[in-house]
């Protein structure tokens, strides 16, 4: 896991300052300089014209969230996405199951304004009735099917979304109130380390040596974790009791202050 600290154009040197898209472009080129493996699912903020074009010179598949009003070069015009669904035959909009959810979509063709390359953006839609469409997912791959658009895009939250939402609330991220570049960077590392380690413990075969069952998500091994920590905690009091004598004062004291 890899990430920058974004430094506000006030507080650095003019020639020294990096926008957002910027540094996202310097992760996706640390990513594939390692060779690491797997697509690019963005995010609405990070689906534009630059980060598209960089992507299809480095010749990275990628899905990403686009605003439905944005206009597209389709037919020789620039109709509105929502509006070039009525122009696609009824077949070509096959419902799409994920769970209990059903999802109507209309795959086409389009152009983008300064978007150097064609690109093929699904639309979405949660009723088939429905007149407009919820969701616009773009992607470079124009022979990809819309069902793996859908399955390269529900990656966000098999990282970077689950990371920040959990980094967030339960571990505390939220609650930093560090000004300097030290105190801003240790409790990220140290969040990007737990959650690093948290995953790596996800479906194995057997149940780790502090967890009573297998476990399957993040929140599964933050409360196996909390569980063997409160366990080891009491029998240490436990112990503290049984061997050294401690008063009960003593031990309300130590799980007072630790």
């Amino acid at each position: 896991m890899e990430w920058r600290r974004f430094r506000k154009r006030e507080t650095c040197a003019a020639a020294a300052f990096q926008d957002h898209t910027t540094r996202g472009l310097a992760l996706l080129d640390d990513a594939m300089a390692r060779a690491l493996p797997g697509d690019v699912p963005c995010d609405r903020s990070c689906t534009s014209a630059q980060v598209l074009n960089h992507l299809q010179r480095q010749q990275r598949a990628s899905v990403g969230d686009r605003k439905v009003p944005r206009q597209g070069v389709y037919a020789g015009r620039e109709p509105h996405r929502s509006a070039v669904a009525p122009q696609m035959p009824g077949d070509a909009n096959p419902p799409i199951r994920s769970g209990t959810r059903r999802d109507w979509s209309c795959s086409t063709r389009m152009r983008i304004p300064a978007v150097g390359h064609p690109v093929r953006v699904g639309l979405f839609w949660q009723k088939r009735s429905a007149r407009e469409a919820s969701k616009a997912l773009v992607r470079h791959r124009l022979v990809w099917a819309v069902r793996r658009m859908l399955l390269v895009y529900r990656h966000r939250w098999t990282g970077p979304e689950t990371l920040q939402r959990d980094g967030k609330q339960p571990w505390g991220l939220g609650d930093c109130q560090g000004r300097s570049g030290a105190g801003q960077t240790r409790p990220v590392s140290l969040v990007s380390a737990a959650y690093s380690l948290l995953r790596s413990a996800l479906h194995q075969s057997r149940p780790q040596e502090w967890a009573r069952h297998t476990l399957r998500t993040i929140g599964d091994a933050c409360r196996a974790v909390q569980a063997e920590t409160l366990a080891q905690r009491v029998d240490g009091m436990a112990d503290k009791l049984r061997m050294d004598h401690w008063s009960v004062s003593e031990s309300k004291a130590v799980l007072v202050y630790p």
